[in-house]
């Protein structure tokens, strides 16, 4: 009986966990996922509880009820990997053997790691949406909140889902109009990067419907730290930028188990084949997701399309054979932007997000970089789509590389 070990239950372990059941003979594999929790979240549902369109009931369900009877749930913490030993450590002492091991552990957001970012302020005049509390805390907050300097702080990259902190400034822009107090509300961007995006002309576009919403955009400010008394942000250059509401998004790390693994990165993002997506110097460690160090964005849809190509490259792998299958570094992400319209990207390492028609050329129905009501009902459809065929590791209408049908070249 061979070991397949996959740690982390979110979105890329529970479809890696669904597509090898379907696919690999119970007689011969034993199928094991390691979670720390029982929850699972529909993450980007967390986007939207502030503005109480979603309630957290309604995001999170049971991790065990995706997963296929064979496989085995085990939750609990995990202390480390041992490659060398093929051997996984759970923080109670049990030891995991495995043949192959696929990490999916993810990333969460650390706000210690800014100074004076998480003092007594935090959750007060200081949150984050990224966590169920703080999107609930988030929400309680502006029933009450009477109007001010709201900034959105992203701290550095890389982030989960890089679009998230636009849609957060459109639905802000679109709650408060919607209670009269728009006028009453300074909304402000504070970014590391150059612009509203990473990439040129989605940035451009970006920035102009932030603007035509009455959002200013601070680029390249490297936060250094927080100063809770006065209330402003200080770059490393010490830059000011005061506020009076900050919507923090913090440091994104990968599990503290890669760090004590000796296999990450300096934010604990495991050095990962952008293609192949092999661990780098590990011939039976995949990892996929969150938990990668590649350079495509940390959304869902990556690790779909992740999903796609390890399945395969696995298969090959237990077989004896090289990887064939080759990550595009596709992404593909509707972008809401208030008052029931959004946008959507469709981009790759090599692509940027252009304009056009998804997925046929001239048809849609979905239009790329362009605001539309269609593309807010795909927004919102998705959730469905999510727990009812993503999860599950059904095949779905859109291919794993980015195709460029549709798309009009700048």
């Amino acid at each position: 009986m061979r070991h397949m070990l996959i740690l982390g239950g979110g979105t890329a372990g529970t479809i890696m966990a669904n597509k090898l059941a379907a696919a690999l003979d119970e007689r011969d594999w034993r199928i094991t996922v390691v979670d720390e929790t029982e929850e699972h979240y529909y993450q980007p549902g967390f986007l939207f509880v502030p503005f109480g369109t979603y309630r957290m009931r309604e995001i999170v369900k049971p991790r065990r009820q995706y997963f296929p009877g064979r496989i085995k749930f085990i939750v609990s913490a995990i202390d480390r990997i041992e490659p060398e030993k093929k051997t996984v450590l759970l923080a109670g002492g049990e030891a995991l053997r495995y043949d192959v091991l696929i990490i999916a552990t993810g990333a969460n957001i650390h706000p210690e790691q800014t100074e004076g970012l998480m003092d007594e302020e935090w959750g007060k005049s200081k949150f984050d949406f990224y966590t169920p509390k703080g999107a609930e805390r988030l929400g309680q907050f502006f029933k009450t909140w009477q109007g001010g300097k709201l900034i959105l702080s992203v701290t550095e990259m890389p982030i989960k889902c890089p679009v998230a902190p636009l849609e957060f400034l459109f639905l802000a822009d679109a709650y408060f109009t919607k209670r009269g107090m728009r006028d009453k509300v300074d909304l402000q961007l504070v970014t590391p990067l150059s612009g509203a995006f990473t990439k040129p002309t989605s940035s451009r576009v970006l920035g102009e419907f932030l603007a035509r919403k009455g959002v200013s955009v601070t680029p390249d400010f490297d936060l250094g730290r927080v100063d809770s008394k006065e209330k402003k942000l200080v770059a490393w250059d010490e830059t000011e930028v005061g506020y009076d509401v900050l919507v923090s998004i913090p440091t994104n790390m990968g599990n503290a188990c890669i760090a004590r693994s000796r296999l990450g990165n300096e934010l604990n993002f495991v050095p990962t084949n952008k293609e192949t997506l092999q661990a780098e110097g590990l011939e039976d460690v995949f990892v996929i997701g969150d938990a990668t160090n590649l350079p495509s964005s940390k959304a869902g849809s990556v690790a779909h399309f992740q999903a796609d190509i390890l399945f395969q490259n696995i298969l090959e792998h237990i077989d004896g054979r090289p990887p064939v299958a080759h990550f595009d570094g596709h992404a593909n992400c509707f972008i809401e932007s208030g008052f029931g319209k959004g946008l959507l990207i469709d981009f790759n390492y090599e692509t940027e997000p252009l304009p056009g028609e998804f997925p046929l050329p001239g048809v849609g129905p979905f239009s790329l970089l362009q605001e539309s009501p269609i593309n807010h009902y795909g927004k919102m459809m998705f959730r469905w789509v999510y727990w009812n065929l993503l999860l599950r590791g059904l095949e779905l209408p859109i291919e794993a590389e980015m195709s460029m049908a549709g798309k009009r070249v700048q």
